[in-house]
């Protein structure tokens, strides 16, 4: 013990004992034991409290950002909403304002027309098999539509209808080698007949047949139903391109370029009533075939009488 008392150890804790009290002393005078006391309280205690500040701030942000989430989801299935709404209503606008158009048309062609009935269609799908641009429009028998209503654009004929069901109907058009269409040159009168041909339906083109040899049509001339039972009269067809002469000889057919964009159309009016329509009609026939003219019959009887004493 008496070894311990003379070591550097024992006289340096001596020191800080002595200095502690004088301190302590010191603080009790001057009311500093309660400022010390707090100064060594918060020594200890300020480390927990940095933890739990850190730990509340943490759950803190993590709940504030899980409600910004939820907000931020409500938020964007609002934003999504309101869009779709607006979508409908450009849909609606659209709709509007191509059902205003097709009016518009069909009031000019009933102008011209007052004994037609029409029935506004449109088209729902093509035929990818048919070379020759059939189509599928959205009206059927509930809307009056029937087989062999001819079908048209406010530029012109398209077709006429070949197969109707309760919704929706099948259009051949004139480009169909199946469908033919009594018409006439209304420049110089001259009729025959427009029929399609694979060639010809290639280029958008179809060709009026039966056109005399002595025809004065020419390029540019219009052409036009001649009216019948199926196709009432002064339905516009299309413009002569060219003149050529049968292989036969005996006639000419014009090549015609359609006035409607029948590849490319998108709504047409099916013609479900006119004067005259559906009068002696054969039931094996789905077009009207008239007559051609009389001197192109004539000289095809006589090239086959030749031929015959040949």
């Amino acid at each position: 013990m008496k070894d311990f008392l003379k070591t550097k150890i024992f006289k340096v804790l001596l020191g800080m004992a002595v200095l502690m009290c004088a301190f302590m002393l010191h603080a009790a005078y001057t009311d500093g034991i309660a400022i010390f006391a707090q100064q060594v309280l918060g020594a200890v205690t300020y480390p927990f409290q940095k933890i739990t500040s850190e730990i509340s701030a943490g759950v803190t942000g993590l709940l504030q950002g899980h409600l910004r989430t939820e907000q931020l989801q409500e938020e964007n299935e609002q934003l999504k909403e309101e869009i779709r709404q607006m979508q409908d209503q450009m849909i609606d606008y659209e709709s509007l304002k191509n059902e205003n158009q097709l009016y518009k048309k069909f009031l000019d062609i009933k102008e011209e027309n007052p004994d037609f009935e029409f029935c506004p269609a449109m088209v729902i799908g093509r035929d990818a098999n048919s070379q020759f641009g059939s189509f599928i429009i959205d009206k059927g028998t509930m809307q009056g539509v029937s087989k062999r209503d001819p079908v048209i654009t406010s530029d012109g004929l398209v077709g006429v209808i070949e197969e109707v069901g309760l919704t929706y109907s099948r259009v051949i058009t004139i480009y169909d080698p199946g469908l033919n269409v009594g018409t006439y040159v209304s420049r110089t009168r001259d009729t025959g007949i427009v029929v399609g041909s694979i060639d010809l339906a290639q280029e958008g083109q179809c060709k009026m047949t039966y056109l005399p040899r002595d025809s004065g049509a020419a390029i540019g001339d219009m052409i036009l139903t001649s009216g019948g039972n199926v196709f009432p009269k002064g339905l516009k067809v299309g413009t002569i391109k060219e003149i050529r002469q049968e292989d036969h000889g005996v006639s000419l057919y014009a090549v015609v370029e359609p006035f409607a964009d029948i590849y490319d159309t998108k709504d047409v009016f099916v013609i479900t009533s006119f004067q005259g329509q559906g009068i002696a009609v054969d039931e094996d026939l789905m077009s009207e075939t008239p007559a051609p003219d009389e001197s192109a019959s004539q000289q095809a009887s006589e090239a086959s009488s030749s031929e015959a004493g040949q």
